[in-house]
């Protein structure tokens, strides 16, 4: 790997890093503002509403420039997201809800990721040749899912009685911060951590790849973008891995939630106990995406698609588990299988997309639709929830539509390929795509 990807890892891990901290200390927020328990997965939908809002303009502001400055760029409103969050009091206007405020902030956190992410994703295809893009994704997904994990685990930890009353005791001198309480002080803990990313952005290599701007009309970037969106799901296999990317994305967010509300109903676990097993099971998707990048070359990609048929059957076991000793490898089975289905699609896709319309373009097509599927999951579930539906009930039919689903789109990958094969196109330079395209 050329030395510019190592410094993307670090950016992308601290930044990472910081995002599933904030989280947790967002949700500690609210409760400690006693909101409804349906409020809780509304986080992550005001999190994600920007990659779908601003899905269309995201990718060419990412190929605007280069991606190293769009990260830092990105960074900065991430910091600003959080600063919103720690001083959600004094921001508040008179007779709205300090709720509003909390997830207003979030969703300017998200504003941020929504630009990085085709920065993050983009630049992969610019720095490395097609054939390193698994391994190099197997790295990326591996240090996202690391981040996941000591990220969520540092926001349960600071929003611990113990951590949290050791910081609070640490105030300086003759300065009144207004911090009082412990989701306070994590979130400005985790604000330092959204600083570092910042810095490690800056050292960032250029690509030498042009980023000049080709049109900044809005409407022409709309129609632009709805037409990259058509491309990759006519692609026979740009669908096939956009369609399986997207139910992952929605799934995993949904999941997210899922765990906590079940280990509390399970386990009997409080939220920072719970924040650990959402910990096992992204050591489980950090294992699948490593063992991925090891055994499955791009041109077998497709393959791995049974795995995830897999997935839901086993996430329905859940249901009969209420022992931390067979919780903890029973989540690790869930995000070893995950992850292992995950990092060859996310690979293909970026592949085709490259391919097809250029990276930043392909990973904000990737992000609109991953996007909308989570905001529609985590709807669903936060209406089941306000129903006051089964933890159990939700687990179920959660695992037997993740099954259903793959098993849909694995019998589309089939009938493709009985329509023509579509294999060959795995690996192709750009160059020669166009040529390809003429004689079809």
């Amino acid at each position: 790997m050329k030395r510019g990807f190592y410094t993307i890892m670090a950016a992308q891990f601290f930044s990472s890093f910081a995002d599933n901290a904030l989280l947790v200390a967002a949700i500690a927020l609210l409760l400690q503002l006693q909101g409804p328990e349906w409020m809780v997965p509304l986080l992550k939908f005001f999190f994600v509403i920007s990659y779908v809002v601003l899905a269309a303009f995201v990718g060419a502001f990412a190929d605007s420039m280069p991606k190293g400055r769009v990260m830092f760029i990105t960074n900065i409103v991430k910091i600003a997201g959080c600063l919103t969050m720690l001083f959600y009091e004094a921001l508040t206007p008179s007779g709205v809800s300090p709720f509003v405020t909390v997830l207003v902030a979030y969703a300017i956190v998200g504003l941020g990721a929504a630009a990085y992410s085709p920065a993050k994703y983009g630049i992969l295809t610019e720095l490395l040749p097609a054939e390193q893009l698994v391994i190099a994704n197997g790295w990326i997904e591996a240090t996202t899912v690391g981040s996941i994990i000591l990220g969520t685990v540092l926001g349960g930890a600071l929003i611990s009685p113990r951590v949290a009353a050791k910081l609070l005791g640490a105030d300086v001198p003759h300065l009144d911060t207004g911090i009082d309480s412990a989701a306070e002080v994590a979130i400005l803990v985790i604000g330092v951590f959204y600083v570092v990313a910042a810095v490690v952005n800056l050292f960032i290599p250029d690509t030498g790849v042009d980023h000049h701007v080709l049109k900044r009309n809005p409407l022409y970037l709309v129609h632009d973008f709805y037409h990259c969106c058509a491309l990759l799901w006519k692609d026979p296999l740009g669908q096939i891995s956009l369609a399986t990317t997207t139910l992952f994305w929605g799934a995993g967010a949904t999941l997210q939630f899922i765990v906590l509300k079940w280990a509390e109903a399970s386990l009997g676990y409080t939220l920072t106990q719970a924040t650990l097993i959402q910990g096992v099971v992204a050591i489980g998707i950090a294992a699948g995406a490593a063992i991925a990048a090891k055994v499955v070359p791009l041109r077998k990609s497709v393959s791995v698609l049974p795995v995830g048929m897999a997935m839901g059957l086993v996430v329905v076991g859940m249901i009969f588990v209420r022992n931390p000793v067979v919780a903890a490898p029973l989540m690790v089975l869930i995000g070893g299988l995950a992850g292992f289905f995950v990092v060859p699609m996310n690979a293909l896709l970026q592949h085709r997309g490259h391919i097809l319309m250029g990276a930043g373009h392909s990973i904000a097509v990737q992000n609109f639709n991953e996007n909308l599927s989570i905001l529609v999951m985590l709807a669903v579930y936060a209406a089941m929830i306000h129903a006051d539906l089964s933890i159990y009930t939700v687990i179920v039919l959660f695992g037997l539509f993740v099954t259903g689903s793959m098993i849909l789109v694995h019998k589309r990958h089939l009938d493709n390929q009985r329509a023509g094969d579509s294999m060959h196109l795995i690996g192709i330079e750009k160059r020669t795509q166009p040529a390809r395209a003429r004689r079809r």
